[in-house]
């Protein structure tokens, strides 16, 4: 297994994959750290979660399932 060099926050995924940062966010819930997902802590209680590659292509996958089991918030997105 490669080192992992760089993260990718969920802010920054949802700009890449051109999706809602809440959905993803939802999907994260279900991940685990061996999914390519981390927990990135800053000052307080609050995090936000950051992915490695694998974690994105990991995220990719699972983004059209958790599609078709959402009810659309947004009726011009499928």
């Amino acid at each position: 297994m490669a080192a992992i060099v760089s993260i990718f926050t969920l802010a920054r995924v949802a700009e890449m994959l051109d999706e809602d940062e809440d959905f993803l966010h939802e999907i994260v819930i279900d991940m685990e750290p061996e999914d390519g997902v981390i927990a990135v802590h800053g000052c307080g209680e609050d995090y936000t979660p950051a992915f490695s590659e694998d974690g994105i292509e990991n995220l990719k996958e699972l983004i059209p399932m958790y599609r078709k089991n959402a009810v659309p918030a947004d009726p011009t997105r499928p």
